[in-house]
Parts: C-alpha cells; sequence; structure tokens
C-alpha cells in the first residue's frame, strides 16, 4: 500500500503538467478500450453477480453491482464527456493588481492523488479513474468484494490504454486486495501520499470513513430525499414527478424516501399520488391522514420520516404548508436533495432559499441529483458538507487553487 502511495504521487506530479490534448485523447483511449473489452467486464460481472446473490443481497444492491451491454456503452459516453469537457487546471479563477503593481492571480491547480473507496458500483471505477485524470489528479480505487473482479477487469483495460497513451499507468491504481485493512492504510494517507479520501457506498463504510480519516473526506452519510407538494402543484405534474423520484431507481442516493404534502392540497393531491406510487410497485407508509386516503397505506412510525430506503418503499405526511414543510426536511433529512412541486413561485423561492441541503430543485425530480445531468460528465459521488465541495463532486471540484504572483522587484517595506 506504501509502495502504491509513492507511484500515485509520482504520477500526480507529472498528471500536474499534463496538457490538455494529452489527456483528452488518454480519455477517449480509455473509453474506446472499455467498448473493445465490454464482452470481457461482462463476464467478471457475472461472476460477481452469481457470488452476490449467493451471499444473499438484496435486489437494490444487485442493480447497483449489474452491468449490462447498455451500462457499459454509457461508462464509455461518461469517459467521452469528460474529456470534451473544459480543463479546469490552469484556470485563473480571480485576478488583481495591487497598487505597488505585484499581479496576483488565483488559479486552479489538481489536488494530487485522490484515494477512492466504494462498495458494489463498478461503473465508479471509469468514472472517478476519468475525472481524477482530467483534472490532473492519480486516483488509487478499493473496491469492494463484491464488485471486485469487474472493478479489475475495467481497471486493467483503463490503465493499458494510459500507458499507451504516453501518461504514467500509475494514475489509476486498483488495490489488489479486499481485506477490510487495506481501507485503514488508505485512511491513514499512506505517508502522505493521499491528498483526499472519497467514498461510496453505505452508511456503514461512510461512518467508518468519517471517524477514522486523518486526511480530508468529500462524502454523504446518506440521502434522505425529499419531495413537497404544495395546492398550487399541477396534478399530472406532481405525480409524475413524485414517482419518478421515488420508483425511477429505488437504489440510488438521490432517490425520494419521503413525500410531503400541503394540507391545502390533500384532498386534490393525495390520493391520487398515493395511487400511482401503489400502482407502481411502491410500499406507502403515511401519517393518519394519509392512511385515510387508501386502505393500503401502512403506518408510518418514527423511524420512518429519518429512513434511506434504497428500495419500493416511501414515508408519506400532510404537512401545514412550507413552513413545517422546511421543519421537517430540516430535523430528518440529511442535507443532500429535497424538491417542491409548486406553481407558486415566491413559495419555490422561499424552498430552494430556506432548505439547507446540497442540491434542492423546482418542478423536477430528485433523481436529477447526479453530476452526469448537471452536464458534469460524471460525479465520484455527492458531498454534504461545507468545505470545499458540496453536491456532486465533478472535474472542477476535484482541483484546489494556488496564489500565482508576478513583481518587477518589488521589496515589502
Amino acid at each position: 500500500m506504501l509502495y502504491m502511495g509513492r507511484l500515485a504521487k509520482a504520477a500526480a506530479a507529472e498528471l500536474a503538467m499534463a496538457s490538455t490534448e494529452a489527456k483528452n485523447a488518454t480519455l477517449e483511449a480509455m473509453a474506446a478500450a472499455l467498448e473493445a473489452g465490454a464482452e470481457k467486464i461482462l463476464e467478471a460481472n457475472q461472476k460477481d453477480l452469481d457470488a452476490a446473490e449467493k451471499n444473499g443481497r438484496d435486489a437494490a444492491f444487485l442493480d447497483r453491482l449489474r452491468l449490462d451491454a447498455d451500462r457499459v456503452a454509457s461508462m464509455a459516453k461518461g469517459l467521452r464527456e469528460v474529456a470534451a469537457l473544459p480543463d479546469p487546471v490552469g484556470t485563473v479563477i480571480a485576478s488583481w493588481t495591487r497598487p505597488n503593481g505585484l499581479e496576483i492571480a488565483r488559479v486552479r491547480v489538481p489536488l494530487g492523488v485522490i484515494g477512492m473507496i466504494y462498495e458494489s458500483r463498478p461503473n465508479v471505477t471509469a468514472d472517478a479513474s476519468a475525472l481524477c485524470l482530467k483534472a490532473g489528479n492519480a486516483v488509487i480505487l478499493r473496491s469492494g468484494s463484491d464488485s471486485f473482479l469487474t472493478a479489475l477487469v475495467i481497471t486493467n483495460l483503463l490503465t493499458a490504454a494510459i500507458k499507451a497513451s504516453g501518461l504514467p499507468e500509475e494514475s489509476v491504481q486498483l488495490v489488489p486486495s479486499v481485506d477490510r485493512q487495506a481501507v485503514g492504510f488508505m485512511l491513514g494517507g499512506l505517508n502522505g501520499a493521499i491528498d483526499v479520501i472519497v467514498p461510496r457506498g453505505g452508511r456503514g463504510l461512510v461512518e467508518r470513513v468519517q471517524e477514522e480519516a486523518r486526511v480530508p473526506v468529500f462524502a454523504h452519510l446518506e440521502g434522505v430525499c425529499h419531495v413537497y407538494v404544495d395546492e398550487t402543484a399541477p396534478l399530472d405534474m406532481a405525480r409524475d414527478i413524485v414517482v419518478n423520484a421515488k420508483m425511477r431507481r429505488t437504489g440510488i442516493c438521490g432517490a425520494a424516501e419521503t413525500l410531503l404534502v400541503a394540507q391545502a392540497a390533500a384532498e386534490t393531491h393525495l390520493t391520487p399520488i398515493v395511487d400511482a406510487l401503489i400502482e407502481a410497485g411502491c410500499e406507502v407508509r403515511g401519517d393518519p391522514e394519509t392512511q385515510h386516503t387508501d386502505s393500503r397505506v401502512k403506518t408510518a412510525m418514527d423511524e420512518d420520516w429519518q429512513t434511506e430506503y434504497l428500495a419500493p418503499i416511501i414515508a408519506v405526511k400532510v404537512v401545514e404548508g412550507l413552513d413545517e414543510a422546511i421543519a421537517h426536511i430540516g430535523e430528518y433529512g440529511s442535507h443532500h436533495t429535497e424538491a417542491i412541486v409548486t406553481g407558486d413561485e415566491a413559495a419555490a423561492t422561499a424552498f430552494l432559499a430556506r432548505v439547507d441541503s446540497a442540491i434542492v430543485l423546482h418542478n423536477a425530480s430528485t433523481q436529477f441529483a447526479d453530476g452526469g445531468e448537471f452536464g458534469m460528465g460524471a460525479e465520484i459521488g455527492i458531498a454534504t458538507g461545507r468545505f470545499h465541495a458540496r453536491g456532486p463532486v465533478g472535474v472542477e471540484q476535484l482541483t484546489t487553487f494556488k496564489y500565482v504572483v508576478r513583481g518587477q522587484g518589488q521589496t515589502r517595506p
């Protein structure tokens, strides 16, 4: 592990000086390598899936683990989208000239070495590699045991393409072990080699990383996401957004887990939305008023308001109005993603301003909480902290800055 750290540090120093053209050409080569190796990727993924099913993994986990031809093609497409993004490295964020003639510029530079610790999503292997490389960073990947074979094949394809393109193949390294001790070494920073840790996985993994990491962490603990519907929301729009926010993919962190409906909208909106959710295969757990609308609604317990189900289950509550909705989100939310469905621009403006989450939406599904959907090409994760990166962590968020000062012989009196 320490040797991997030294190799990554050396690769990062070289990548920091790589031209935009060299990085983009490498990303194109990496995308082509994934397409050419799709059959090998899917063979490895099937072995991982078979093992996960044998180990009793649930449907949501298997969905995150599973690759098919379309998902492999999507990974390659994501790499090309990252290549097409502007290169953040060297961008002048701000510049000014002091009265003494000093010219000062704030310039984007790579973070250095990123430690990526993830569980079941094998596509993270490609996404993280692409984003880190574009931002001039090396990355050390530590895959979960369930996706290790798939991650290994993907990494081998990517590193062969990187080497053939002339950049250091150690720009992307996969820890060749699923031993949990490897995570501990990474959290310790590998003797200063790792600059940032990004965990991508369940609550247990993220909690361990946040508790034990000796280096900065970009992460979110969980995604308890809300949709609030008020009385001015067009019914068809509200129904479509809620069903999509919950049911499009229930196992992602941007899936809605709680629906809040304004009291003034309950008579017109609650029954049609609850019925649409149940017809779509969702279990609804509601407060007494929601239960009264449909006998199929189960009783919501206190813990339901703070649960990330990652499954076709949603908690539903009728609230007095906007203020109570915002208070509920503040008490039970995870600062990830929240949406309001309303035709009242003033209500939307208040919601977007007052809700303290990394992503807030008006009249759109929470499932848009994704770097690719934001035009970032891909994301390495979503962060809910307040420092450096918040929301989808893309290429720009994988840089920091330094001050470049130019003078003409000035000395300080």
